[in-house]
């Protein structure tokens, strides 16, 4: 198998791919994940509702970046799953491993920011 042609490109013009590449994920992401459709409309309440709910600095932080987090981790969790069956569509223990690993990193991104949440409220 041959290397990304793109692989080669060095200084403005790898930002601007990256920058494309990095759109086109998002839009793949949004068109075809509905995980990552549900952790970025809650990110998008969530951050502004972090910005004005008059939380300490510290704990907007915390929120906010626990949000993002959750955002990342969803778009990591679809590439594996993507990935995944891009290999095989057979069941096979080590895709379900992996699979599960992404499901299980994003569900400690959502109990930590509803532990970021309630300490900040709390706290």
């Amino acid at each position: 198998m041959s290397e990304s042609p793109y692989k080669g490109k060095t200084g403005i013009q790898r930002v601007f791919n990256a920058l494309g590449y990095s759109i086109d994920g998002l839009k793949a992401g949004w068109a075809n994940e509905a995980a990552f459709r549900q952790v970025s409309l809650l990110a998008c309440v969530g951050v502004p509702l972090a910005l004005f709910v008059g939380l300490p600095g510290w704990a907007r932080v915390a929120v906010i970046a626990s949000h993002l987090l959750t955002v990342i981790v969803e778009l990591l969790n679809s590439a594996i799953e993507a990935a995944v069956d891009h290999t095989s569509l057979e069941k096979h223990h080590l895709a379900k491993r992996a699979k599960d690993l992404g499901s299980a990193a994003q569900l400690i991104c959502l109990i930590n920011l509803a532990l970021m949440w309630g300490l900040a409220l709390l706290g």
